[in-house]
Parts: C-alpha cells; structure tokens; sequence
C-alpha cells in the first residue's frame, strides 16, 4: 500500500475543502446570481493562477469534478433564467407597480398582470378576460382592440374609456404593443386603476407628519374617492373629514386635493422605484432615437448597425467592445457631426439583433468580416478606427486583412495581448474574475457570464456597472455624470436589455480577447494612437509600460485621472486624437 506523508494528507483534505467550498459556491450562484460575489471571493485563492503567488498548491482549471458540478449547475441557472422574463414582458409589468396593467393577446385570458391589478380588477395569470370588472360588451370590445392592437393591425397605442362595476367610476385604458419571445402577438393593457401599495401608509406618516386617520384619508382621495364615501367608510361625518382633509393639505403644503394627489403619487414612484432601476430603453435625456439598419450576410446572417455624426462626413468605424457601447454621450455625438465625421458603428454578431457566428468559427476572422461587410455594403474604401478596449485586435486584424481599407486606428483604454499571471493579478477583482479564467478555464467562463448577467438584471444595470466599476474612482466619477450614464445604459441594450441577452457573444468575445493575438498587432503597418488610463482597472500602467516594448510603433499616451471609460471621460482629446487618422488627414 502507498503511504502518504501527513503533509500530503493535509493537503488533500485541504484540497478536498476547497473543492466543496467552491461547488457549494457554484449552486448558491445558480438558484440565486446575487451570489455571484461569494463565489469571486472563494474562486479566488482556490483555483488555479487566479491564486498571488504559486499555483501549485491550488484545485488546477481542468478540474473534472468541478466541471461535472459546474453543468449540473448551470441546468439551476437557465431554469433561472427561464422563469425571469418570458420573453421580456413580465419585466415591462415589474416597471408599473402602482397602476393596474396586464398582457393579453385578446382572446381568452391574461398572460401575466402586476399586482395592481390583480387588486383593482380580481384577475390572476391564466384568468379569463371575462372576469375583468366591466360590462361584457366593454370586455368584447376591449378584447377586439387587443388582438388588433398586437398584431400591427391597428395604431400603435389605442385609448379607451370603460365603466368599472366595482366602483362604479370611468377607467381609462391604454392598449399597446409588446414584443415578445412567443409566437402570438401580444399587448399591454395599462389603466388609470390605482392600488395603495402594501406598507405605502407607513412611508406617507413618516414623510408628512400625518395621523394615522389622515393618512386612511389620504388614502381614499388618493384612490379617487369621494368625501362622503371615505366619510361612510370611517364612520365620520363629511364635515369632519373636511376638517381633517384641511389639516393634511397643510401638513403636506398642497392647496387642493388634486396637488395632493399629485404630491402622492409622486412620493409613491420614489417609494416604489428599486434602488439600481436602469432607465428602460425609450427613457432616454439628450441622445437621439437612432435607427437600426440591417444587412443580409452571404452566410444569411442578419448584421445590424447604427450611424450617427455628419452623414455626409469622412468615415469613422467605432468598435463597441464586449458591453456593446454603441452610443456616445450626447455632446460627444454632436462634437462627431460638427467635426464632420460620420460614425459608423456595426453590432456586432450575437448582440442585439445581429445573429450570432456559427459555433466553432474562428471569432477574430468572423468579427473582422463583419466589419468589412458592413463598409464594402456602404461603399467606404477608407476609414479609421476607434476602438475601446480589446477591440485593438478587431482594428488590426482589419488593416491586415484588407490592405488600404484602414487609414488609422486610435485605441482607448486599450488591452494589449497579455503574457503572464501576475498581469491578470493587477487587474481589479471583477475584471480578473472574467478575463482570467477566460485565459484559463474557458470552460467554466459561459456559466460565470451567465450568471453575471443575471446578477445585472437582479441588482439593475445601473448599480451593476457601478459595481463592476468601482475598483477605479475615475470610472466612478464619469459614471455618474448623467449624460456619460445615459450613453452607457441606453448603448449597452445591445448587450444587456429587457428584452435580450449577449451573454453567449459576450463569452466568446472575452475568451478571443485572452488568446495571443501578438503577432496581429506586431504585424500592423498603419499608425496606432493609444490613450491609456493611469486608474484603469483592468489593464494598469504597468501591464501597459510592461508589454510596450514588444509594440514598439505603438504611439502611447498616459492620461491622469482616467481608467476603463476614458473614451466617455476624455472625447474631446480622443476626437482630437482621431483628426489626423482620418482618411482625408492622409
């Protein structure tokens, strides 16, 4: 029989510890991706290079055990994912909470309504129309607007107005629209039916200062009743109420019952709203409704792209990196079209409505045909390239690829092909937990991207990208400039939106990002401008001054007080930058 020696066998049982700890982790993670952050915290440490230091006494990446736990887990997570959004509709009922709204294709019952109204009209998933409270030649005629309605035979958004039979009042409806997964076409059916929210009281005594009987009165005024009614319904006189209701308009510094429920409603929308809510993709301030254009592949693939700035101006192709950044913030866009530069920006395969590349092809030449496709479609024989990230390798591959087509390319805060562990190390936690296993254990990466975006529609888009973020005050700091937060979650729907997910391309993307792509980059002959942040959090100043010397015509610039967002911190430098890269600057 072997024998071990003791320290053998501590180590194995330590290894054995760590191996539970971390599938533990990995099904916290599928029935839940708020866990995602224990499992970076164990993952790192445990498994493989991820781990300062020597890697020899970690679980290795190609683990067999973990890998079994790791599909059993990933099963967890898509029934996850199966029951959130059902095509993106369920989520459009969780942005109204306090109006009573429901989906239905008009035929016979309810797809999915909110709590509200559940309440207001007794209705329930699967319910039949019919037991909504109107008269049945109101329901009929409801249903018949529906059906037209979802099937595009009809305007886009119809208004009615119907009697309620439980309180008697008119009820105004608004009939719109929705795109789904499923095959029959569907609508939202949103009323002016409003329901007090559960614990809503508390909230309004502690806001205004109210009793406990002003705030029963609020309640009803709010909910459009009556004095006398509320009056009958409290035992009260009708003056006393309009005793009480004088003492609540002070308290609250509004001068009619109309302010006051003006007042209300507003305060419940606040109350209502979580935090990280991510503005849906209509909600948008200062940027321009751009539309998608599309382009029928040889391979039939589907590829979209948008353009904004001067369409008539010098080409510029801007590449959107894995989030899918397809938009700038608003002054950004406007600087483009004053300067003359027409942006074209392609989506890439797998985001949006872009098909995906077919499983196996080779991600770096499928992307880079895709960006020629695009411009031999729109007849651009010479353009430059602004690129974020690591899409330098995309802008390479392109200039190789077609000779003459690439006049320039201005990177910004750019990833360069990386080398060693201790690189992946430097990087902040969120960043090195993807791209590093990414590098080394690929195949576990699709469960832990999967899982992330999860974690972002769970927490909001929003207080996702702060997190991912928060390694590098500078990215904060432009983060919460409105206009630079505004062009991060509307551009990003590509990639992460109410209605799809890239998580799948966001894989590939990250795995084509950490192979060595070295000799692409050496073999360049067009000028390459890198703006590079001194708080970048996924490829530091020294990983940067590290792996210069093996790009020596890369012309590089540091800049202070920048990181990963220094393209939407910075533009007006990097336009400057991309001036003389332009094709007529040649």
């Amino acid at each position: 029989m072997k024998q071990h020696e003791p320290g053998q066998i501590a180590a194995q049982l330590v290894d054995r510890e760590h191996r539970a700890e971390i599938v533990d982790r990995l099904y916290d993670v599928a029935l839940d991706p708020i866990r995602l952050a224990d499992l970076l915290e164990v993952w790192e440490g445990r498994v493989g290079p991820l781990r300062a230091g020597s890697v020899d006494s970690v679980i290795p990446l190609d683990d067999p055990e973990i890998e079994a736990h790791l599909g059993r887990a990933a099963v967890f997570l898509d029934r996850f994912e199966a029951t959130r959004a059902d095509g993106g509709y369920r989520s459009i009922l969780a942005d109204i909470p306090r109006s009573a709204a429901f989906i239905s294709d008009g035929f016979s019952t309810v797809a999915a309504c909110n709590r509200a109204a559940a309440l207001a009209f007794g209705i329930a998933e699967g319910a039949a129309l019919a037991r909504l409270p109107f008269e049945a030649d109101d329901v009929e005629m409801l249903a018949g607007v529906i059906r037209k309605v979802a099937a595009g035979k009809a305007e886009k958004v119809i208004t009615l107005r119907i009697r309620s039979l439980t309180t008697g009042g008119p009820v105004i409806v608004r009939v719109s629209p929705v795109e789904s997964a499923e095959a029959r076409p569907l609508a939202l059916i949103l009323s002016t039916e409003l329901v007090w929210p559960e614990g809503f009281e508390q909230t309004v005594q502690e806001a205004f200062g109210l009793t406990a009987a002003e705030v029963e009165i609020v309640r009803g005024i709010t909910l459009g009743l009556p004095v006398k009614e509320i009056a009958g319904a409290r035992g009260r006189s009708v003056d006393t109420v309009r005793t009480q209701l004088r003492s609540i308009l002070a308290k609250t510094e509004t001068h009619s019952q109309s302010e006051l429920v003006r007042v209300v409603l507003g305060l419940m929308d606040v109350a209502l709203t979580p935090l990280g809510h991510t503005p849906t993709p209509g909600a948008r301030g200062g940027l321009a409704d751009l539309p998608f254009q599309t382009l029928r592949l040889a391979d039939g693939r589907r590829l979209d792209w948008i353009e904004f700035g001067a369409p008539d101006g010098v080409p510029c192709l801007y590449m959107h990196i894995d989030y899918g950044l397809i938009r700038w913030p608003t002054t950004a866009e406007q600087a483009a079209r004053a300067r003359g530069i027409r942006v074209i920006v392609p989506v890439r395969a797998g985001y949006g409505r872009s098909d995906p590349h077919a499983k196996g092809a080779d991600h770096l030449h499928g992307v880079t045909l895709d960006y020629a496709a695009v411009l031999d479609h729109l007849g651009i024989t010479r353009v430059a390239v602004l690129c974020l990230g690591a899409d330098l390798r995309f802008a390479a591959n392109l200039s190789l690829l077609r000779p003459g087509l690439v006049s320039g390319i201005l990177g910004c805060a750019a990833q360069l092909p990386l080398r060693t562990a201790a690189q992946y190390d430097r990087m902040d936690k969120w960043q090195r937990f993807i791209l590093a296993n990414a590098r080394y254990a690929p195949k576990v990466l699709p469960f832990l991207v999967q899982a992330g975006f999860s974690l972002a529609r769970r927490l909001g888009k929003e207080a996702f990208l702060a997190q991912v973020n928060g390694g590098s005050p500078a990215d904060m700091a432009t983060f919460a400039r409105p206009e630079v937060r505004e062009a991060l979650l509307l551009g990003s729907e590509v990639c992460l939106g109410t209605k799809r997910s890239a998580h799948e391309a966001f894989t590939r993307e990250c795995i084509g990002s950490e192979k060595d792509w070295s000799s692409v980059l050496k073999a360049v002959h067009v000028p390459v401008v890198l703006l590079q942040g001194d708080q970048d959090p996924q490829t530091p100043m020294q990983t940067v001054r590290e792996l210069m010397p093996d790009f020596p015509a890369l012309d590089v610039t540091f800049l202070p007080d920048s990181g990963q967002l220094l393209f939407f911190q910075e533009w007006p430098l990097a336009l400057d930058r991309l001036q003389p890269l332009l094709p007529c600057a040649d």
